[in-house]
């Protein structure tokens, strides 16, 4: 009998005992991402509808939507930053089993957000003319500013959504808010109808018709998420202390600006990436701003998946955190980044495969659609490293490193990804799919440093 044969019959049953762990830890995380990945769906879903249904009124309409959308989506993913430190610090109470100190951290930790909301809201309010400087086209740019708005005045409701359901995620319960994001959509859709298109005796409001719509639908959410809080018998045991729990603490604010501000750093400049790619390929024309759109629409659908499984995962690694059960982290944090693994190459060849069918759902023009045909090929290039990158930083916030992974990510993306892809845009000429090409850059840079450091410091921890 050969060495190797001996070896592989020593071998295999304890290969066979770690697959079999893996699996059923990656069964457990999809378990709770199965529902927090359809409300993330169902969020970014309103922005699809809303996109489709503005599209089918103008392309410079949906340049419009474009422009506005990246111009508050910088602000907007840094209050929903600011959220995640809630979820991180419930569920670290909760691994500990200190429900009082679960209250305690969702009280301190709305307030934080409540207040978030009303500056970034502010701030876009405020700064609303910065699209006249911005290099796009002035029939665009007069569209844009009613809608942009609006859609300040919705950050409110929606981070306040966004902070009760994280909190209930913290704990583990994940079906409520999701059953609210996806009863959200057919009411988008019939106020979108409603107002967009002047339906019922109501005005034709065309793009702004679609910010109303999506302020009436995120109030609505809000408001039910917290009556449901308050009331119901699964969150009564954290309600019940809130007379002695339910007051602000300085130190409460250190430990979630902790978490909170890189949180909201390392969004902020991914989402920011985007976002300036979006404007300044809008300095290229209202074609290639359309087509970015759609595109970025796509790829930002399926990221929505890789961000529930991201969340998952770092709840479930920040449970077992409280109790330093260091194995138990690498276990699912591995088991989670072969499921990202695998999602991200399902998710590229999709998009390969249907590039020349998914832009017709959002607009008509021969030109949109042959150029959003187009990037999304470089859409699909990107969807394993984009994927996995959101899964390593979700890892890492699950055990609270959040300072050097903010620091890479910002090397990635803005001494990297967005010079290169401007450089390759202008100097070049390759135009919009320079600056895709600049993300793809990027995105690979981030997951590869994440995952090592992840998988670095989980292994000397074991080690010692």
């Amino acid at each position: 009998m050969s060495q190797r044969f001996k070896l592989s019959i020593f071998v295999a049953p304890f290969q066979g005992l770690v697959f079999g762990r893996m699996k059923n830890e990656a069964s457990q995380t999809l378990k709770l991402a199965f529902p927090i990945v359809i409300g993330e769906l169902a969020q970014m879903a309103l922005h699809l509808i809303d996109t489709a249904m503005v599209g089918a009124v103008s392309y410079k309409q949906l340049a419009a939507a474009a422009l506005v959308l990246n111009t508050i989506n910088i602000p907007f993913v840094i209050g929903i930053g600011m959220t995640i430190s809630v979820s991180q610090m419930v569920s670290l109470a909760h691994g500990r089993h200190d429900g009082k100190q679960v209250s305690h951290y969702f009280y301190n930790g709305f307030v934080l957000c409540l207040l978030t909301a009303l500056i970034i809201s502010g701030i876009i309010i405020y700064g609303e003319n910065i699209l006249h400087h911005l290099g796009q086209d002035p029939e665009v740019v007069a569209l844009a500013i009613p809608f942009m708005r609006i859609m300040a005045y919705s950050i409110i409701p929606m981070l306040l959504f966004m902070t009760l359901k994280q909190f209930s995620d913290g704990l583990e319960y994940t079906k409520t808010a999701m059953i609210l994001s996806v009863a959200s959509m057919p009411l988008n859709i019939f106020l979108n109808w409603l107002m967009i298109f002047g339906n019922w005796g109501l005005p034709r409001m065309e793009l702004e018709g679609a910010g109303w719509a999506t302020l009436i639908t995120r109030s609505i959410i809000f408001v039910a998420l917290g009556l449901i809080i308050l009331n119901h018998k699964t969150f009564n045991r954290y309600i019940a202390v809130r007379g002695q729990q339910w007051k602000l603490n300085l130190q409460t604010w250190r430990e979630l600006l902790h978490i909170g501000i890189p949180s909201s750093m390392q969004i902020g400049m991914e989402a920011g990436a985007f976002a300036v790619s979006g404007i300044i390929i809008g300095t290229l024309g209202a074609v290639a701003q359309a087509s970015h759109q759609i595109a970025l629409s796509c790829a930002s659908f399926t990221f929505m998946v890789s961000m529930g499984l991201a969340q998952a995962g770092s709840i479930r690694v920040s449970n077992a955190f409280g109790r330093q059960n260091w194995p138990k982290i690498e276990l699912i944090g591995k088991s989670t980044l072969w499921t990202a693994l695998v999602y991200g190459t399902l998710c590229a060849i999709t998009f390969a495969a249907l590039r020349m069918q998914l832009p017709k759902a959002f607009n008509k023009n021969e030109e949109v659609l042959e150029l959003a045909s187009y990037l999304l090929l470089f859409a699909a290039i990107f969807q394993i490293s984009d994927s996995t990158q959101a899964i390593g930083a979700g890892l890492l916030r699950g055990i609270k490193d959040v300072t050097a992974p903010t620091i890479f990510i910002g090397i990635s993306y803005w001494i990297l990804g967005i010079p290169i892809g401007y450089l390759l845009a202008f100097q070049f000429g390759f135009g919009a799919s320079g600056m895709w090409l600049g993300l793809i850059i990027g995105l690979t840079f981030a997951s590869i440093f994440l995952i090592t450091r992840f998988l670095r410091k989980t292994r000397l921890k074991n080690v010692s």
